[in-house]
């Protein structure tokens, strides 16, 4: 019990201004909660997702908003260690989860073509979406952190040609009266991994059977990986410029945008250029 709460107490006090005020800033600026909400805290077993479930314990503790949680984790098909390890943290850090499991490790691990980690992904979102609605949450929050964001929107110029970001809330299309929240939105990773070493806390990665026999591939040759590089990269370069890439996207001028689409439309400048 000593141990938990010093873990707590390091997210308030130590990491205060880059964990915690982040979090809650998050929460005040995308108006994420409100009264009354119940939150399906989504928990893969990684270090961003059980350190978003101790901020949402403290949030609890700490803040004037009443609303329920459930700490939801789903077992896609962990190897054993792995999902000891989950158990593990889940009891160190005194976080009541709920496990549910599902065969996507299966599935996508016989896929002969297509991306198999988008699958993963969209299969994932689908199985938790309908478990957190049969759990009578409205909300579910995933663990995406700063970086995420960046990374995101770069993918998307470099390699999808479209500008784009990861947004801190959105409606799902495909389960009625279910909102997704991100509330890790502005803490950056580099603090999460520093709070881990400092509680001498050790979480799981990935963990997909498709990583563990291409290990090269999901870890080197990943477009997210070369993301990741660049942003270190232009961090070496100067300490601004990734800043201003995560405030491009709030800070759009339209008057020197050729097009852009919204609700399916498109729009042109030359629409409404004066000729």
């Amino acid at each position: 019990m000593d141990r938990q709460v010093d873990i707590e107490r390091s997210i308030i006090k130590k990491f205060r201004k880059e964990i915690w005020q982040k979090f809650v800033k998050a929460i005040n600026d995308y108006q994420l909660i409100q009264e009354g909400d119940r939150i399906g805290i989504c928990i893969s077993g990684g270090k961003d997702s059980f350190l978003m479930a101790k901020c949402f314990q403290e949030i609890q503790k700490h803040g004037i908003l009443h609303f329920d949680v459930e700490f939801i984790v789903m077992n896609p098909g962990y190897n054993e260690e792995n999902l000891n390890l989950i158990y593990k943290n889940a009891q160190v850090l005194g976080v009541p989860i709920q496990v549910f499991s599902t065969d996507i490790f299966s599935v996508v691990d016989h896929l002969e073509e297509g991306n198999p980690c988008y699958l993963c992904a969209r299969m994932r979102r689908g199985y938790l979406y309908q478990f957190a609605k049969d759990l009578g949450c409205n909300k579910i929050a995933l663990a995406h952190h700063f970086d995420d964001v960046i990374e995101t929107t770069l993918l998307s110029m470099l390699y999808g040609g479209e500008f784009k970001t990861m947004m801190p809330k959105l409606h799902s299309d495909h389960f009625d009266g279910l909102e997704l929240i991100r509330p890790m939105y502005l803490v950056h990773e580099k603090n999460i991994i520093d709070w881990c070493h400092y509680n001498d806390l050790n979480f799981i990665n990935c963990a997909c059977r498709f990583t563990e026999k291409n290990e090269k591939f999901g870890e080197e040759t990943s477009k997210r990986m070369e993301m990741k590089q660049l942003i270190q990269q232009f961090r070496e370069t100067s300490p601004y410029i990734v800043q201003n890439i995560f405030k491009s996207v709030e800070n759009v001028n339209l008057n020197c945008v050729i097009a852009y689409h919204k609700d399916g439309k498109k729009n042109h400048f030359l629409d409404e250029y004066d000729f």
